[in-house]
């Protein structure tokens, strides 16, 4: 008798998933997120060393993360993260094509 041995080799054919439109994505299956959704939201974010830094962001910027609440700092650092993650994607595709 063969014994199951699991693998961490991922099978995904991640090629054809990176040239999909997002059009081509069934998302079916996925449920709607309601209002209902997002007021339960928290934010948690990552224990990772933080870095405290000066940068000049204009008034109405500021004044939208501030009105968020006392963690509009953190919701300022997810957003950079977001972002800076967003031009690792970005660049990585571009590289690829």
């Amino acid at each position: 008798m063969k014994e199951n041995i699991m693998s961490n080799t991922s099978r995904t054919n991640w090629a054809k998933i990176d040239a999909m439109a997002d059009n081509d994505i069934d998302i079916s299956d996925t449920p709607e997120l309601t209002e209902e959704f997002f007021l339960k939201a928290k934010l948690r974010m990552p224990s990772t060393p933080i870095s405290k830094v000066s940068v000049p962001i204009d008034s109405e910027t500021l004044d939208w993360f501030r009105s968020k609440g006392e963690e509009s700092e953190q919701h300022m650092a997810a957003a950079l993260k977001i972002y800076v993650a967003a031009q690792q994607m970005a660049a990585g595709i571009s590289r690829s094509i």
